[in-house]
């Protein structure tokens, strides 16, 4: 018996994202993703106007006359949703944790791809895969892959994303479309001491997963349409004004006591993660993976819509 306040928390999610599916993304998700999957049909004789990179060259050697294939689009396709339940998910300087955000973006894709009548599964992994759901098609399905999105206690605390990703390549045998819901901070490299300096705490970095999971990521997106969804809070890229703070890594337990009253320290921290945060996305733009950063403090809507927009103008193009 699943607790009436889960119920509830999962009935506003879906009223919530259900209406912006209706009104405005169900249709740019079909647009972005429905050349993904095409099936060949049949050749036939070429005619006016017909693509010119649809000729079928060997077929028009046999026959010595122009032939072209022809596709229709795939009808089912197949959307994995592959989330982050690490222990930095639970952080969320407003009302909205990056769980909380992560489960509503997973809502509004699983719906859209719901009313393009497409199968939605599911991997939730901290540095292990903690619970695969296997794809298929319904809304009670769909909302059983929203309220483990939600609710699931991972038993680990940190991130493997290269592991994520290879579980994914082996349960998904055929091209689907795969978004990885993610903050992207993984564990630093080692930092070796410089004198009486101690290294910095992991907390205070931006560390890119991304970086050490580059080959998994490049696979991953050759076999799949991949897409980086990076959930942020606004205190990751920048400090507060708040004066001495006592901060606990969610994933590692490590303390660390800071001053956020000198304005150069801000400064200096917000950009740092600023560089850490253009590295990041260089690397998506190298291994040819889509991303969208979102931020628990500002509406995702406008920049979901956005990024679908900016994915289907390109498609056009080529």
């Amino acid at each position: 018996m699943i607790p009436r306040e889960i119920l509830k928390k999962i009935r506003q999610i879906e009223i919530r994202t259900n209406r912006l599916v209706t009104e405005s993304l169900a249709g740019q998700y079909h647009s972005v993703f429905k050349g993904q999957g095409m099936n060949f049909d049949e050749v036939r004789e070429y005619q006016p106007g017909d693509e010119v990179r649809a000729i079928d060259w060997n077929v028009t050697a046999r026959m010595n006359h122009p032939f072209v294939k022809k596709f229709v689009e795939e009808r089912e396709l197949t959307l994995m949703l592959v989330v982050d339940v690490s222990g930095s998910g639970l952080f969320g300087s407003v009302a909205q944790s990056k769980r909380e955000l992560a489960a509503e973006i997973g809502s509004v894709l699983a719906f859209s791809a719901l009313r393009n009548n497409d199968k939605v599964g599911l991997i939730l992994f901290s540095d292990a895969i903690e619970k695969f759901i296997p794809p298929r098609k319904g809304r009670r399905h769909v909302l059983r892959v929203i309220r483990e999105i939600l609710f699931f206690q991972p038993q680990r605390r940190g991130t493997d994303l290269s592991g994520a990703l290879e579980f994914m390549l082996r349960v998904t045998p055929h091209r689907a479309i795969a978004i990885v819901i993610s903050d992207f901070i993984g564990a630093p490299t080692a930092t070796p001491r410089q004198g009486n300096r101690r290294p910095r705490p992991r907390m205070m970095m931006m560390e890119s997963l991304a970086q050490a999971s580059f080959t998994a990521l490049r696979q991953a997106n050759r076999r799949h349409d991949l897409v980086a969804v990076q959930v942020t809070d606004r205190y990751e890229l920048e400090l507060p004004a708040l004066g001495r703070l006592i901060l606990r890594d969610a994933e590692t337990g490590e303390v660390v006591e800071i001053h956020t009253g000198d304005e150069r320290r801000r400064a200096a921290f917000a950009e740092r993660q600023a560089r850490e945060q253009a590295d990041l996305a260089r690397l998506f733009r190298s291994a040819g993976i889509d991303a969208i950063q979102l931020r628990t403090d500002q509406p995702y809507a406008i920049e979901l819509a956005r990024f679908f927009e900016m994915r289907e103008k390109r498609r056009l193009r080529g």
